[in-house]
């Protein structure tokens, strides 16, 4: 009985659907009395055709069917479509016409209808009039969006970001090449100390706590919300992030430009001159912390204020909008990382290094909820890893130039080395970035970390970090180093004058900085012990000649008046003028620049010259002042010789006359 009933209701579904179909009235009268002659059931399909034939009433129908709010909602849009301003009732329209379409259920995106509202004509021209009507909206809207982020945008202020963080500087080393063949002239910025460096902090610290940046007025805000949400709700969600994207990529491009970040290529970069490259680079570690810790984060609060109905779309409009100005920060510390090593780079990588890790767990926080966001994550951890690599190569090519160089340039007056006063100050600025080499020394592999110095005490390198080790290797060389260059210096006393200029200048740096907690006291008192063994070797090697002059052995009796013995006599005095004469010429040339050690080298030559001067004066004098031209031998006191070696070591050369000086 069941499927008798079922069968019934298909035959008459079907009967109507063909009384449907008929549009002319005519037909659909004849059709309505076959089918009622062919069963009496079918006579009610009269009733229905009634009241659903459009030709019986449908305009009626349809008419009755059209919300007025719809109809008023339409006539606002299409008619302010092209105005000047958006208006309350406009956007009241807009939430009409979306609340009437999702009320028909229809899909706007795609135009598919649910079954029943493909039944009429009627039904599809409200469809349609709503389609057209929302997607005017939309554009408008869309456009709205973008005027209303254009217009708003606050201008980035280079002054009020520099106010808002505090950037210790580091140093600048000026030299281009440290060693080529004039090594006096290519070091002249950095050993005479026209370089800059301030004691660096750990990272960036602003000023106050709250460092957002407002990057759009605020009310402005409230109306791209209220636009947004529209977009959203009706569909348009991918146009709204089009135009968002596109409108703050341009401002952040713009705020690198403002910083001073040009969009260069890896080759480009990397053809730069180091002087333009150093600015560049220190301009680079300011944008990448104000981009990250103060730009990105008041960004992401834009899309937070703006996109509030949508975490999805937040996340892929923020990460739309600043991921292009990141890897063009991220590319550009890639070309410092492959590109060629040279000393002079050394803390300009290492600082990027230490702004980059620095600012990575805040890249890793802004970027934490999209796949794309790792990407960047991972390749900033690339970047890092290459600025690290390349610090740790540049600090073996710099170990390994102070162990070749080899310019063949003597200093006439024997002072500090301009490769001592480079490296020193090269160290003693290294050494402010002792953790970050310590760090970077514990993770390379083993033939980087490993050091080799001959006649070192292992339990003293065992105490010592790693860092500390390489300091003292590169120590070992640059002594090293200075004792070959003392060789070129044919007088033996100027030898030992170099190295006791240069040793002491290395121990004074160390001294005065961190190098001293790095290399200890003991490595400082066997420093101190060679410039005394230089000290002394100095003095045999330069005074021995004259003293033997003064001594006893070959003159003679005292009290002899032979003629032998007053020959003798004259040649002892005159050899010893010569000798004195010809040390007073050279050694007023040499350069001691430190005023103590020059004190002190003057104090030992007089403890050995003059109290044996004064006896050799004291028992022979006599037998020659009697005669004449006795002057001529006896040409000075031992107080003029006293003051004569004051003039020693000042650099500037002086020649004795044979007249006696005055006394003052």
């Amino acid at each position: 009985m069941a499927a008798t009933t079922e069968g019934q209701d298909k035959v008459l579904a079907t009967a109507q659907r063909i009384v449907r179909s008929l549009h002319n009235t005519s037909d659909t009268d004849d059709m309505l009395l076959i089918l009622s002659a062919f069963d009496n059931r079918l006579s009610t399909l009269s009733s229905f055709v009634s009241s659903d034939d459009p030709s019986s009433g449908a305009e009626k129908s349809a008419s009755s069917a059209v919300d007025p709010r719809f109809e008023a909602a339409e006539q606002i849009i299409l008619n302010e479509a092209n105005s000047s301003a958006l208006t309350d009732d406009y956007l009241a329209a807009v939430d009409e016409l979306i609340q009437a379409t999702e009320e028909l259920n229809l899909n706007y995106r795609d135009g598919e209808l649910q079954a029943e509202a493909q039944a009429t004509d009627a039904r599809y021209d409200i469809r349609d009039r709503a389609e057209n009507a929302l997607q005017v909206a939309m554009m408008r809207l869309e456009d709205e969006f973008g005027h209303i982020l254009i217009r708003n945008t606050v201008p980035l202020d280079p002054e009020r970001l520099h106010r808002s963080f505090h950037y210790s500087s580091t140093a600048t080393i000026a030299a281009s090449d440290i060693f080529d063949d004039d090594v006096s002239e290519s070091l002249d910025d950095v050993s005479s100390g026209r370089y800059s460096h301030r004691r660096r902090g750990r990272g960036m610290s602003f000023g106050g706590d709250d460092v957002s940046l407002d990057l759009i007025q605020q009310d402005a805000v409230i109306d791209l919300r209220q636009i947004a949400d529209r977009m959203i709700q009706s569909g348009y969600e991918k146009e709204c992030c089009q135009v968002y994207c596109s409108v703050r990529r341009d401002v952040l491009d713009e705020c690198l430009v403002i910083l001073g970040v040009e969009k260069l290529s890896i080759e480009e970069v990397q053809r730069v001159e180091w002087r333009l490259l150093d600015d560049k680079m220190k301009k680079w570690i300011q944008a990448v912390k104000i981009i990250v810790r103060m730009l990105l984060p008041s960004e992401k609060d834009l899309c937070e204020q703006i996109f509030v109905g949508s975490d999805l779309i937040k996340e892929v409009c923020f990460l739309e909008t600043s991921k292009g100005s990141v890897m063009q920060l991220l590319n550009f510390g890639e070309a410092i990382a492959i590109g060629r090593r040279s000393s002079e780079k050394l803390f300009r990588i290492l600082d990027m290094f230490d702004a980059l890790a620095g600012v990575l767990p805040d890249l890793q926080s802004l970027f934490m909820d999209e796949e794309a966001g790792d990407m960047v994550c991972s390749e900033a951890k690339g970047v890092l890893d290459g600025l690290g690599e390349a610090a740790i190569g540049t600090f073996m090519e710099f170990e390994n130039a102070v162990q070749t160089e080899s310019s063949r340039k003597t200093l006439q007056n024997g002072e500090i080395h301009p490769l001592t006063r480079y490296v020193m100050n090269y160290v003693k600025l290294l050494v402010d970035y002792s953790d970050t080499l310590n760090a970077l020394l514990e993770n390379a592999e083993d033939e980087l970390r490993r050091v080799e110095i001959g006649n070192i005490d292992n339990s003293e390198m065992k105490s010592m970090s790693l860092i500390g080790q390489r300091l003292l290797a590169l120590m070992k060389s640059l002594e090293s180093n200075l004792e070959e260059k003392s060789r070129m210096y044919e007088d033996t006393a100027m030898q030992y004058i170099f190295l006791m200029n240069n040793i002491l200048y290395i121990v004074q740096k160390v001294k005065d900085s961190e190098l001293q907690n790095l290399l200890g006291d003991n490595w400082i008192k066997k420093r101190r012990g060679q410039i005394r063994q230089y000290a002394t070797q100095y003095l045999r090697a330069s005074w021995s000649n004259a003293l033997s002059c003064l001594k006893d052995v070959g003159i003679g009796i005292v009290g002899s008046s032979s003629n032998a013995s007053k020959v003798a006599l004259k040649e002892r005095f005159k050899n010893f003028n010569a000798c004195f004469e010809d040390i007073y010429r050279v050694q007023t040339a040499w350069k001691v620049p430190d005023p103590q050690l020059r004190e002190e080298l003057r104090i030992s030559i007089s403890e050995k010259v003059l109290p044996a001067y004064r006896a050799f004066v004291g028992r022979f004098g006599s037998h020659l002042e009697s005669g004449r031209n006795a002057g001529k031998y006896i040409k000075y006191t031992p107080d003029e010789l006293e003051n004569y070696l004051l003039d020693l070591f000042e650099g500037t050369p002086l020649i004795l006359h044979h007249m006696r000086r005055k006394s003052t």
